[in-house]
């Protein structure tokens, strides 16, 4: 089976900083994948990449078995005109860690807007289809509310629905509960817990070990712009085979095993391989 991502020897660079360092990854129609790994290692680089919200600088990306924001003629890359790169785009949602809703619509109109706007679909069709995906995620009683008068949990929620909208074969979430209170995670993990359920192809930056641990089926550990590490979750967390991914483990409380969670109670560094 065809992979629903695959990226080549991708590469990014930010002027003289180069952020992503020849990334390779494949992720199977289905399948949900999360990245770890800590500030700055590019993380979000490769989520931006992949929607070609930022165009990589070598390398080659594909979604779906079609390369984003490039076509290929002879060996040789040409970039998309921006109508084409819109209309790949619209199989791709992103759910980012701010929520970036509308303030002046109500969470009912901001689920409706891109299927309106960008798919032209009829309004009945529209709105009936925003009222489901709101019931979806839980925000049923809630349709009318502006972004104001909601919580932090229940505005990501809609931005998921919003997300949804666009019948997306492929969903990106960049730390989607990195801005929320803790007591709002849980609400906004169980919606993609049930996502990945229903069979949606996720691509998750998370800092969410349990949720990686629980609902993912790929664990991509990266630093300094490459993947150290990559494997099932239980693997990688309870064996993982590079030291970086030990001590990154160690440091955000997702200690592999017995004798690393024994050395880190006195003080000590994850053992060696």
């Amino acid at each position: 089976m065809a992979a629903m991502v695959k990226a080549e020897r991708v590469r990014k660079r930010f002027g003289r900083h180069e952020v992503l360092k020849g990334v390779d990854l494949e992720v199977a129609p289905g399948q949900v994948c999360c990245v770890i790994g800590p500030s700055g290692s590019g993380k979000s680089t490769l989520l931006r990449c992949v929607n070609h919200l930022e165009k990589i600088d070598a390398g080659r990306l594909w979604v779906g078995g079609e390369l984003v924001g490039y076509r290929q003629r002879g060996g040789k890359l040409y970039e998309r005109k921006a109508a084409e790169v819109a209309e790949q785009r619209q199989d791709i949602g992103m759910v980012f860690q701010q929520f970036n809703l509308f303030p002046h619509m109500t969470a009912l109109e901001n689920v409706m807007e891109a299927p309106l706007r960008v798919r032209k679909e009829p309004r009945a069709v529209v709105h009936e289809a925003a009222h489901k995906l709101l019931d979806r995620v839980g925000l049923r009683p809630h349709v009318d509310k502006y972004p104001a008068q909601l919580s932090g949990g229940q505005q990501q929620r809609v931005a998921i629905a919003r997300a949804l909208a666009m019948r997306p074969k492929l969903m990106l979430f960049d730390e989607p509960t990195s801005a929320l209170d803790p007591e709002l995670v849980g609400e906004v993990l169980d919606v993609m817990r049930q996502l990945a359920l229903d069979g949606m192809t996720m691509l998750v930056v998370t800092h969410e070990m349990a949720f990686a641990r629980e609902v993912g089926d790929q664990l991509v550990f990266m630093d300094d712009g490459a993947v150290i590490e990559t494997g099932a979750p239980q693997e990688v967390l309870t064996h993982p085979t590079h030291p970086r991914t030990r001590t990154f483990l160690q440091r955000v409380g997702g200690v592999t095993n017995a004798d690393d969670r024994d050395r880190a109670a006195e003080g000590q560094p994850p053992a060696g391989p």
